[in-house]
């Protein structure tokens, strides 16, 4: 009976943990922040300017990515939406939107300079009545809530 009741608790940890929220405490500039990659909308996706198919900026659910410059260079990023440290996403709400900040930097390290690399700041922002999701206000994606 105690075998069943520690393979029950242990089943129920790791279920927990599987889908407990990530949360992620980063160094920028002006501060220490928390960052997670889970907020209430589907913000994982390719984001496009109005009417193209270059550049993208990738938000992939494992935190990883890809942000694409004018000059069509790719960078693969490391990102996360920004959060209090219990996980809630911070944000401002107006009459029909919402603005996080989204903070991204890159993954691949050439050498010790680079792994230190800053964070970055993106506005992120969600237009609910358009049902549109925007990076730095160019780039966007519909989403169904």
């Amino acid at each position: 009976m105690k075998s069943l009741t520690l393979l029950f608790f242990t089943l129920l940890l790791s279920v927990t943990y599987s889908y407990a929220q990530k949360i992620e405490k980063i160094s920028t500039k002006d501060g220490s922040h928390y960052i997670t990659t889970t907020i209430d909308y589907p913000i994982t996706g390719t984001y496009l300017s109005v009417g193209e198919t270059e550049p993208i900026v990738q938000l992939n659910p494992d935190g990883t990515g890809i942000f694409q410059l004018d000059d069509l260079s790719k960078t693969t990023m490391v990102w996360g939406m920004e959060c209090f440290e219990d996980g809630t996403p911070k944000y401002k709400k107006g009459f029909n939107y919402a603005v996080y900040s989204l903070w991204y930097k890159n993954k691949e390290a050439n050498s010790e300079m680079d792994a230190k690399e800053e964070w970055t700041y993106a506005h992120f922002s969600i237009h609910f009545q358009k049902k549109k999701m925007f990076i730095v206000g160019e780039r966007s994606k519909d989403y169904i809530e």
